[in-house]
């Protein structure tokens, strides 16, 4: 177990800069710095694959800090040739899956076994940041980023994740494939069905919104009339 000291009054390297492998050399002797620099280095990811299974913020979040408390208290079991998000991601995998489990006991993503289907699916290509972001630009960020997150709550359990492991965090194929205990060519098939899936959730959700595209009414609509009916009375004969 890690005991974190209550202070350090001594000069200390610039911890951020340094890569995991050095910063758990410092969290094995209690250094609350590097532990705070790995948290907040490793939380997006954890919070990602963790939502992608439980479907829920609040609980992510809380299977993120589980992750954390069960790593730090554990860093003798950290084999150091392995990657430590690695390491985190497949903890954060087996309390997210554990927790779906207990709820629903049946539910066992390696045991769902889907048949091959040719072709690939398109690379969905989420939004990126912008260097400089104004208000509008925010608004439409927000707007995609709400869009994309419905359709990827709508995916099953086993195409979520995959999806949120391959397209969202990028990792390969095989390694994501290795996360959730499955084959590489079953993790191929439940990604192209994935992304499937979501191009026809993201299609449905746009078709409703085409209607209201270009929109031409309200004060616009009304001034277009008065100038219309100004040109009119304009082109008529004095005296009409």
């Amino acid at each position: 177990m890690v005991a974190i000291p209550t202070a350090a009054s001594r000069h200390k390297p610039d911890l951020a800069a340094l890569p995991d492998a050095d910063l758990v050399v410092h969290a094995r002797t209690g250094d609350e710095m590097a532990i705070r620099v790995l948290v907040q280095r490793h939380n997006r990811r954890l919070f990602r694959s963790a939502r992608a299974i439980v479907r829920d913020d609040a609980e992510a979040e809380d299977i993120v800090q589980a992750t954390y408390v069960h790593a730090f208290t554990h860093l003798d079991a950290f084999r150091d040739e392995a990657e430590l998000s690695t390491w985190l991601t497949r903890i954060a995998l087996n309390e997210a899956l554990g927790r779906v489990r207990r709820h629903r006991p049946s539910v066992g993503l390696e045991e769902i076994d889907m048949t091959v289907e040719s072709g690939r699916g398109e690379l969905l290509q989420f939004p990126t940041p912008f260097s400089v972001a104004d208000p509008e630009t925010e608004l439409s960020r927000g707007e995609a980023r709400r869009l994309l997150e419905r359709a990827v709550d709508g995916l099953p359990d086993e195409f979520r994740v995959i999806f949120v492991l391959r397209d969202v965090e990028g990792m390969s194929t095989e390694e994501a494939a290795s996360y959730l205990g499955i084959k590489p060519a079953t993790a191929k098939t439940r990604l192209h069905r994935a992304r499937k899936m979501m191009r026809v959730a993201i299609k449905k959700q746009l078709v409703g919104a085409f209607s209201s595209l270009f929109p031409f009414d309200g004060a616009r609509c009304v001034a277009m009339a008065d100038r219309v009916i100004g040109q009119l009375r304009a082109a008529q004969p004095n005296g009409a």
